[in-house]
Parts: structure tokens; C-alpha cells; sequence
């Protein structure tokens, strides 16, 4: 396993729309262990494969909501090869939502608080699931990127803007 770099805004791959997976083959697995050490390495809750260079539809989630007796998150890593939503709720949600791509920047997003999405699982079988809360949040922020779709793009023009403008000063004060 290897830690990746990850693309950041502006880069334009992060606008890419991303290719299906053809098959799940030990490359694809190799790739979702290497996005998994990325997204910890990086504390992140979820990854899509295109904010690590590469433009195929595999995403890596792990809320790692419950703590173990030593404190520490409990890690259940979930791979989504190709995941696609395929229905979502007329309620929303609201999240205050941030970016490994967009570093130390957040914004209220409002989505679907509950999402049925359809996937491939590490061994390429078909997998099918409701989501709600955090998870069905991420699923969504996670498949817009395979879509080439920031979680910036969801806001105002004029929130978007002071997000970009912070993180432009946060790089030059680095």
C-alpha cells in the first residue's frame, strides 16, 4: 500500500468525468488499498480515485464513527467500484460539508438526506443499499467527484468565490 498525492483544486482533472471500471481485477484492488492509506493519511472520511490522478468510478468511505475501548476510531474501510445512485429522497439534509481536494475549506451543502445506490464490491460482485445520514452525504459528495462535480459547486457564486479566495491566501501564507 501507498500513500498517493492528491489533486487539489484548480486542477482540472478534478473536473474529468470518470470511467467504469471494466472488471475488478487486482489492479483495481491495489488501487482501492492505496486510496484507503491516502484517505487516513490525509484524515479524510471518503475518497474518490480521481483526487489521487486516476479517472475510473472507484470511491473509499469509512465514517469511522465508533470509537474502540482505547479510544481510538474503529476502521471499517468500504470500496464502491462504479457506484451509481439510483434514487434519493425529497428530504434533505444539511452538512457541513470539506475536501481533501479543497483543502481546510467547509461549506453547508444541502443534499438527499437518503440515497439507494448500486455497486461492485472488491470482488466485482453487485451490491444494492439505502443510505441516510453521513453516509448517504459522502456517497453523494463522493460520486459527484466521479462526475467532475465539486461540493463548491453546490453553493452560492459568492461563497464559492471567499472559499477559493481563502484557500489561494492559506497557499501563499504557506
Amino acid at each position: 500500500m501507498a500513500v498517493l498525492p492528491i489533486v487539489e483544486v484548480p486542477d482540472p482533472r478534478l473536473r474529468l468525468v470518470s470511467k467504469p471500471v471494466d472488471q475488478v481485477d487486482d489492479d483495481i484492488r491495489c488501487l482501492v488499498a492505496d486510496m484507503t492509506e491516502t484517505m487516513y493519511a490525509a484524515h479524510g472520511i471518503g475518497l474518490a480515485a480521481i483526487q489521487v490522478g486516476v479517472d475510473k468510478r472507484v470511491v473509499v468511505i469509512d465514517l469511522q464513527a465508533e470509537e474502540g475501548e482505547d479510544g481510538k476510531p474503529i476502521r471499517n474501510p468500504q470500496a464502491y467500484i462504479n457506484p451509481e445512485i439510483l434514487s434519493v429522497s425529497e428530504e434533505v439534509s444539511t452538512y457541513n460539508e470539506g475536501c481533501l481536494s479543497i483543502p481546510e475549506q467547509y461549506a453547508e451543502v444541502e443534499r438527499p438526506a437518503r440515497c439507494r445506490v448500486r455497486w461492485l464490491d472488491t470482488d466485482g460482485g453487485s451490491r444494492e443499499e439505502d443510505l441516510d445520514g453521513l453516509l448517504a452525504t459522502c456517497m453523494q459528495h463522493e460520486i459527484d467527484h466521479c462526475d467532475g462535480v465539486l461540493f463548491i459547486d453546490h453553493v452560492s457564486r459568492l461563497k464559492r468565490e471567499m472559499l477559493l479566495r481563502k484557500l489561494a491566501k492559506q497557499r501563499k501564507a504557506a
